[in-house]
C-alpha cells in the first residue's frame, strides 16, 4: 500500500503464492509514480521524498535502482528501527480493528471492505499518520533502535 498525507495513492493486492521480489517491487514503484502524477500532478515537480523499511526487495539492487530513475529522495529506515512504518503503526492496527469483527467468503469482499475503509478517513487522518512519524523517528533514536512502545 502506498499512501500519502492526503490519503491511498494505490494498494496492490498480491496475489496468493506470490513473493515480492526486487522486480515485483521495482514494478510497483513504477506503477506508483503513475498513481502520483495521476493523483497528485502538483508534485509532479516537486521532490518526493519516499520511507520504506528495509525489507530485502525493498533494498534490492532493481528497487534502488528504480527510485533512483524516478528521482525519488529515500528517506533512511534505520536498520534496527521496526516501528517506523506509519502504515504499521498508525494505519493498519486501527484497520485490523475494523476488520476484526468480519467474516468475508471472497476476496473480492475482504478487498472492497478494505478499500472503503480506506476511503472513509479523512485527509487529517493521513497527515495525522505521516506527522506520527517524526515522533516515532526520535523514539527510536532515543531508544538507540529498540522497539517503540505501541500507542494505542
Amino acid at each position: 500500500m502506498f499512501w500519502d498525507a492526503e490519503g491511498i495513492l494505490f494498494i496492490a493486492y498480491l496475489e496468493k503464492g506470490t513473493t515480492i521480489t526486487g522486480e515485483y517491487y521495482s514494478n510497483l514503484l513504477t506503477r506508483l509514480d503513475e498513481k502520483i502524477c495521476e493523483k497528485r500532478p502538483s508534485l509532479q515537480k516537486k521532490k518526493t521524498i519516499f520511507h520504506q523499511d528495509n525489507a530485502p526487495a525493498n533494498k534490492s539492487v532493481l528497487a534502488m535502482g528504480k527510485l533512483r530513475d524516478l528521482r525519488y529522495e529515500l528517506l533512511e529506515h534505520p536498520p534496527h528501527c521496526p516501528d517506523l512504518a506509519p502504515s504499521d503503526f498508525y494505519l493498519f492496527p486501527k484497520l485490523k480493528l475494523f476488520l476484526a469483527s468480519q467474516c468475508f467468503s471472497l476476496n473480492q469482499e475482504t478487498i472492497a471492505a478494505v478499500e472503503g475503509y480506506f476511503a472513509d478517513l479523512t485527509k487529517n487522518q493521513y497527515r495525522d499518520g505521516i506527522m506520527a512519524l517524526e515522533d516515532r523517528w526520535n523514539k527510536c533514536i532515543s531508544l538507540k533502535g529498540d522497539y517503540a512502545k505501541k500507542e494505542k
